[in-house]
């Protein structure tokens, strides 16, 4: 045993007894299979260059969920099946269109429809912009300054935040509730910055959410250098004009699927322990790292206890969820159908957050303690840590049945480059970083199987 190894174990207070030969020879030849024979990266290069984009309702979405399915199948797990879900059918329409004029001199911006967003009309919106950093100060300028306008949330992520997932969540409601906000005061339409501290000229995209109680208004979001031209344009200039060209829509419902493969467990099958990731994607990019990585890292989890031979205690479930990016629909529908049948999930795994160098785990709900006296055995492939924080957005309902929730997290720093951007293809996945993500995942969910929580 190394010192380096001894020292973390008396800190954390654990033993060897706790973390003994057998854990350590077993996550060894999980980690050595991965990268020797993985097939996490040939996966997702079929699913994000081969299928491309999955927006819930899509035809490739359709296709991606028989790619799920045939290729679980082909592991020779125990079980594979189909879970029915209805999910939302947004729809980009053509090439977004955005401009500044001030005087004789226009600029056209890059923009992109904000998810679930309505259409301006086919002759799109023109009008003063009203620019706001925070909900507060739109409540300040009142209906009498806002009113026939278009609101500019211009509130950029803290680059102060080292884990830039705290840094988005502090940036994303204007995204996300900023259409009700500036309806509230008589708007006529919102453009949002993009959620990324990457200053270029990519808009990224992402959900709104609408309320019954207000007018909808459509919604864009503009790059970060689109944001502070558009800024420092209006700037002095109150007769400027922000024109904004989108043709999006939502259609009805269609009927699309969860995909769950299951390997039974030898000693407490009804003991379940769940690893997943979200099938569907935007449509600007090809969703490698979102959530594509979460996906074949799931499923290869199951591959990897397969091709070692190694037959967990607990049964363990890969899930590719439906619809997280604009609905959760998938989620909703797993849980619902898990309390249904009065199953009893153990714990839950999700990745979610692309597939960079490992760092940690979050956890949330009971088994803290136990996770982090694991610690020593993961240290040597990257894993720094075990946090309270976050876990997944598609494990959200099943907190609600009591279930602890385990989230995956990578390297954070480059994530928010590509998230909800055309910029989120395959050649910005590593392949031996996806891989190190897999074998991490496959050794906790080994542990969590043999000896509990």
């Amino acid at each position: 045993m190394s010192k380096k190894l001894l020292c973390l174990m008396v800190l954390l207070g654990t033993s060897f007894c706790s973390v003994g030969q057998e854990e350590a020879s077993a996550i060894k030849n999980i980690f050595n299979e991965e990268l020797s024979n993985g097939h996490a990266y040939t996966m997702l290069d079929h699913l994000a260059n081969r299928i491309g984009g999955r927006l819930s309702g899509s035809p490739q979405a359709a296709v991606a969920v028989e790619w799920g399915k045939s290729t679980m199948e082909s592991m020779s797990i125990d079980r594979v099946w189909l879970q029915e879900v209805m999910v939302p059918h947004w729809v980009r329409g053509e090439k977004e269109q955005a401009s500044i004029t001030v005087g004789s001199k226009k600029q056209v911006l890059r923009i992109c429809a904000l998810g679930n967003s309505i259409g301006t009309g086919p002759k799109g919106i023109a009008a003063a912009v009203i620019e706001v950093k925070s909900f507060l100060e739109l409540e300040k300028l009142g209906k009498e300054k806002i009113a026939g306008n278009i609101v500019f949330f211009n509130r950029p992520m803290d680059p102060k935040e080292i884990y830039t997932g705290t840094a988005y969540g502090g940036a994303v409601d204007q995204r996300g509730r900023g259409v009700v906000e500036a309806a509230r005061f008589g708007a006529l339409g919102v453009v949002v910055r993009s959620v990324t501290l990457a200053m270029d000229d990519h808009p990224h995209t992402g959900s709104v959410q609408y309320s019954n109680t207000v007018a909808k208004i459509p919604a864009c979001a503009i790059s970060t250098m689109g944001a502070s031209v558009l800024s420092q344009a209006i700037l002095g200039n109150p007769k400027a004009k922000f024109f904004f060209r989108q043709t999006c829509e939502m259609l009805p419902d269609v009927k699309s699927h969860n995909i769950v493969g299951e390997i039974k467990g030898s000693t407490f099958p009804d003991e379940i322990i769940l690893v997943g990731g979200h099938l569907d994607s935007w449509d600007l990019g090809t969703g490698a790292h979102d959530d594509g990585a979460g996906v074949v890292q799931s499923m290869e989890v199951l591959r990897l206890f397969k091709a070692l031979g190694m037959r967990p205690r607990r049964t363990i479930r890969a899930v590719l969820f439906m619809n997280e990016e604009n609905g959760t629909r998938g989620a909703m529908k797993y849980a619902e159908l898990s309390a249904q049948n009065k199953e009893h999930h153990l714990a839950a795994m999700e990745s979610d957050e692309g597939g960079f160098t490992p760092r940690d785990f979050s956890v949330e709900g009971d088994g803290f303690d136990r996770i982090r006296s694991w610690i020593p055995l993961l240290a040597p492939y990257g894993i720094q840590g075990i946090v309270h924080e976050h876990t997944g957005t598609d494990l959200g309902p099943l907190k609600k049945l009591g279930v602890t929730l385990v989230g995956y997290r990578s390297d954070s720093q480059r994530y928010f480059d590509y998230h909800h951007a055309e910029t989120d293809t395959f050649d910005k996945v590593n392949k031996r970083e996806l891989e190190l993500g897999a074998a991490n995942m496959a050794a906790l969910i080994w542990l969590i199987s043999e000896h509990g929580l």
